[in-house]
């Protein structure tokens, strides 16, 4: 590649920009300008392309949305509740505190659909209750709450998966049950793990929960645990679309903290419209940079391109979703799960179409690759989180990190070599893949 041409020095640009510390949405911005104007193009694209593909799509109005309703569930009494109930489900199995903190990750996967957001609300709280009085180290703990976070974008309502739909076409409700049963399977590898240390290390247990208090308890969750069926329900019956679905999550959310929790107080609200806003913009930006450097992705025929080379491997399927796992998990360790998604997904697609990859099932594989990316070293974001969360050093978080991405890379081998497990469910929703 010419390391000066338009496009070599667009991404240099971008690069550049974003080392010195501005947002990668508006260095892809920057850069797709600075090419256009290299090329001789309109300069007025740019404004085109940005406002064609965030206005024309009904669907990206389903972020804020479920952003707004995860922030107002977070607050309050909700928290308090569904991790009362966790407790009262794992917490006297071995390394009792360590299975909630995984439980409630799957628990909180209806309302966030960020790893991020996990990690920093509900992930904050489980750091300080399994360090205290020393019962687990800061570096378990803080591994712990990054891996156990990947878990929420993979469970619907997830924002990935509103992405990956919004570059790919694809149902956005059948995105949405794919990732069910490879959430759970997530879930359930951790825990698994979990039970092994806890054995192995002698972790703590915490006291059972009576039986006679487990009825108050699930009452008082209740109204919270059935979020994700009101969402699911209105969606795959046909009564609402993705986006009035994550409207409706919103209305819930609000309706059950201040009618029936009275959590939640006008000030707590405004707060809770404030921060959501604030990173609604920001994926916003990232989303107008993404679709303006797209257009110059398209341009210069690289996704044509990429698969022209592809083809001279002569892959199968199966050999195509071994090669994009190897390279969104190396792309992860040094991009943000978005850019990827927005930026590289776009190019995989048409290789994945010409070799008859189910979509769907590419698109559970790929958000499952960039999440894991996330706590991958050395550029991990939820690793350079919950070393702030939790004040430890890098290189005591990533060595007990370790153990969590093998399990994590088993549980993406088997959601990769066994396609039917991934389509299941969206296939008795209707789905014809």
């Amino acid at each position: 590649m010419n390391l000066t041409s338009p496009f070599s020095l667009a991404l240099w640009t971008i690069v550049g920009l974003s080392l010195l510390g501005v947002p990668v949405g508006q260095a892809m911005i920057g850069g797709s300008i600075l090419y256009l104007y290299l090329k001789g193009m309109d300069m007025g694209t740019v404004a085109e392309q940005l406002l064609n593909g965030t206005y024309s799509s009904f669907l990206l109005l389903a972020i804020p949305l479920f952003i707004l309703a995860a922030t107002i569930m977070s607050s309050g009494s909700v928290m308090d509740r569904l991790m009362r109930f966790c407790n009262a489900l794992v917490g006297h199995f071995p390394g009792g505190l360590a299975q909630v903190n995984v439980l409630q990750s799957l628990v909180f996967a209806s309302m966030s659909g960020s790893a991020l957001a996990d990690a920093a609300g509900s992930g904050k709280l489980m750091q300080v209750m399994m360090t205290r009085d020393n019962r687990y180290t800061a570096g378990f703990a803080a591994a712990l709450t990054a891996a156990s976070s990947v878990i929420g974008p993979i469970l619907p309502p997830s924002i990935p998966m509103v992405l990956y739909a919004l570059v790919s076409g694809t149902s956005i409700g059948y995105l949405f049950l794919a990732g069910v049963l490879p959430g759970l399977l997530l879930g359930g590898v951790q825990m698994g793990l979990v039970h092994y240390l806890a054995k192995k290390r002698r972790f703590p247990v915490e006291p059972r929960v009576p039986l006679r208090e487990l009825p108050r308890i699930t009452r008082e969750a209740f109204a919270a645990l059935m979020l994700p069926v009101v969402l699911l329900g209105c969606l795959y019956t046909g009564v609402t679309t993705p986006t009035e679905a994550a409207g409706l999550a919103a209305g819930y959310a609000l309706l059950i903290s201040v009618l029936l929790y009275r959590s939640i107080g006008w000030r707590d609200l405004y707060d809770a419209l404030l921060s959501s806003a604030r990173v609604s913009i920001s994926i916003g930006m990232l989303i107008a940079g993404a679709l303006v450097f797209n257009y110059v992705i398209t341009v210069e025929n690289i996704p044509a391109s990429l698969s022209g080379v592809l083809a001279t491997f002569d892959l199968s399927p199966l050999g195509f979703l071994l090669l994009v796992n190897l390279i969104l998990l190396a792309l992860g360790c040094f991009l943000e799960g978005s850019t990827i998604i927005l930026v590289i997904i776009p190019v995989l697609l048409p290789t994945a179409a010409a070799l008859g990859v189910d979509p769907v099932h590419f698109g559970v594989v790929a958000v499952l690759n960039i999440m894991m990316g996330l706590c991958t070293p050395p550029y991990g974001l939820l690793l350079f989180m919950m070393t702030r969360i939790a004040n430890i050093s890098l290189m005591e978080l990533v060595r007990e990190m370790v153990p969590f991405l093998v399990v994590m890379v088993g549980a993406l081998a088997l959601v990769t070599l066994w396609p039917d497990m991934v389509l299941f469910l969206p296939r008795l929703a209707g789905y014809s893949g």
